[in-house]
């Protein structure tokens, strides 16, 4: 079977949109977005934050940003319909096998309790609408 010049054309442009839609799969994780929350945090929030800097960000880093000990929160992997609010109290109260990132598993955090996640969660979930998320 003989493959004419335009055959071959069209082959070369399906495997280059291949290769580019391969290469901007959202689902891998990639460098996070930086935070963009400016000025003060609302009220509603601030329980969260402060739970978050006591307990998360020496991990997850200031503003959720990530760390070199832990992967950012704000970032397209923990949007709602990948991880939900639940998954959050999962990992606090049982740890998390490293699945996403190259950081290790995730300890349980004992210190914790699940209002004090969903206050984090509330934060944290404000934080990645700042930066677009969700």
């Amino acid at each position: 079977m003989k493959i004419t010049m335009k055959k071959r054309f069209q082959i070369g442009v399906c495997l280059l949109g291949l290769v580019f839609l391969a290469a901007c799969d959202s689902t891998q994780p990639t460098q996070p977005p930086q935070a963009t929350a400016s000025g003060p945090v609302p009220t509603e929030f601030q329980t969260g934050e402060t739970t978050f800097n006591a307990n998360c960000s020496a991990c997850h880093g200031k503003q959720a940003a990530g760390t070199d000990h832990g992967p950012p929160l704000v970032h397209k992997v923990y949007e709602p319909n990948h991880h939900g609010d639940q998954a959050f109290q999962r990992a606090a109260a049982n740890g998390v096998n490293a699945h996403h990132w190259q950081f290790g598993n995730m300890p349980k955090i004992d210190a914790v309790k699940p209002d004090d996640v969903d206050q984090i969660v509330k934060y944290v979930r404000w934080l990645q609408r700042q930066a677009g998320i969700q």
